[in-house]
């Protein structure tokens, strides 16, 4: 391999000739060989964002000349389109404020411009991050990250999730069938109530993540090293965060105290709390249809799932619920995810939150694997399930809770008697009843009808 000679203020490293990156990055890229993770490519847009909209503000506010404002934010475009993927090397693990990650983007888009000006026009440090801190930029870029994630990635995925429900809860309206509680027998409901409730929750879990993204919408940028904004300046933090939402179409703003900007990362945390309560829904729907799906002769039976592939290296002809166990999966990494997200939120010494890159690899982990999952679970399992309407019947036929139709006539303690001797002795409510002599024949086909218990 060829190298180049980078310097920084510690003296000169080698850098591989290829890479835009300078020695900061390699530095960093020496001391921290720890995992596999690396910075999302969703941090990395972000921070492409946030260079773009520092010099554009800097440029307005006289503090950076044209061309270089221009050659700067021609690289964040290349950034955004994903040309220069390959120079953003660096571990999720390494100092907690992600300075080497903005020290990697100013490197990037100082080295690439010049190449693109034909000379020595950018400095990482004084042209690229002019006005700006790792402190503060770290945090911004997350910020626009985790908010551009959800509305462009998860809503998209939750808004399929909920037509497919509303579909299936139409088409299913009038198929009646036992309602469960604690796992057993309770009184008869629609399937497509059922399906409602699912729909429901999806719904409100979507509310409840839109209410979470307003803190998100909250940018440190401005702050610079521990949000008095030294080097930046007036109205730089206000110019960046509108240079933000404009290119960004989402509502970003400057966060009004910066010093709680920098600090406190309590509106990552209370986002992510609401991924947690949409991975709890998730993993309830999953849950709930793989046990309907149960079987297919000794379960409950009362939904057919796709079959997507065979389901036994040993057992021919069996199918599982394989979609409902990813998505459950999935939902069980977001929830350990926001044990990190909470632990990290809560280390925010001074001035400073040193748990970033965590913070930001926990939280856009989460969104990414709630998209891919509802929209994998959605097109291949849940848009594909029948209900087996005989199946359905026959259970509510065979359910003893349907005794509830009769308690306003004979009370609970003779309902309570008819439904045990019919479980005792394995026969149908209206022979207990009559056994009893708690009803006449006509009596009881009168009073006894489970379709209408809905």
């Amino acid at each position: 391999m060829e190298y180049r000679i980078e310097h920084d203020t510690m003296g000169e490293v080698n850098v591989p000739a290829d890479k835009y990156w300078g020695a900061q990055t390699q530095r960093s890229l020496e001391n921290f060989p720890i995992g596999t993770e690396k910075m999302p490519a969703d941090l990395i847009r972000a921070f492409a964002h946030l260079k773009a909209a520092c010099a554009a503000a800097n440029c307005a506010l006289g503090k950076l000349d044209r061309e270089r404002a221009e050659i700067i934010q021609t690289v964040c475009r290349e950034i955004l389109e994903g040309s220069l993927r390959g120079h953003f090397p660096l571990a999720v693990w390494q100092t907690g404020s992600g300075t080497q990650s903005n020290m990697n983007c100013n490197e990037v888009i100082a080295n690439r411009g010049n190449e693109l000006a034909g000379k020595a026009l950018l400095h990482p440090n004084d042209h690229v991050n002019m006005s700006q801190s790792s402190n503060d930029t770290f945090p911004t870029a997350l910020h626009i990250a985790a908010a551009t994630a959800v509305r462009k990635r998860l809503f998209p995925a939750l808004e399929g999730l909920t037509a497919c429900l509303r579909r299936l809860e139409e088409e299913n309206r009038d198929v009646v069938k036992t309602g469960r509680t604690h796992l057993q027998d309770a009184v008869p409901i629609t399937f497509g109530q059922e399906i409602s409730g699912w729909r429901s929750m999806v719904e409100h879990s979507r509310a409840m993540i839109e209410a979470s993204l307003d803190g998100l919408y909250e940018l440190a940028l401005g702050g610079t090293a521990v949000g008095t904004g030294l080097n930046a300046p007036p109205g730089f933090a206000e110019a960046a965060a509108a240079e933000v939402a404009e290119r960004t179409g989402l509502p970003f703003r400057t966060a009004p105290n910066k010093f709680h900007a920098l600090s406190s990362k309590d509106a990552v945390a209370f986002s992510h709390g609401a991924l947690k309560a949409l991975a709890g829904d998730l993993m309830k729907l999953a849950n709930d249809v793989r046990w309907l799906a149960s079987g297919p002769r000794d379960g409950l039976g009362e939904i057919f799932l796709p079959e997507n592939e065979p389901g036994s290296s040993i057992m021919p002809g069996k199918v599982n619920p394989t979609q409902c166990e990813a998505l459950t999966m999935v939902a069980v990494q977001v929830m350990g995810n926001d044990a990190g997200v909470g632990f990290a939120a809560s280390q925010g010494n001074f001035e400073l939150n040193v748990y970033m890159p965590v913070l930001a690899y926990n939280y856009l982990q989460s969104v990414r694997l709630l998209s891919d999952g509802v929209e994998s679970f959605t097109k291949r399992c849940l848009s594909g399930i029948r209900a087996n309407r005989e199946k359905m019947a026959e259970n509510l036929d065979r359910s003893l809770m349907t005794v509830t139709a009769l308690t306003p006539i004979v009370g609970y303690e003779n309902g309570a008697k008819i439904a045990k001797l019919a479980l005792r002795e394995n026969i149908s409510l209206k022979e207990a009843a009559l056994r009893l002599g708690l009803f006449a024949p006509e009596e009881f086909d009168r009073a006894f009808h489970p379709e209408e218990m809905i």
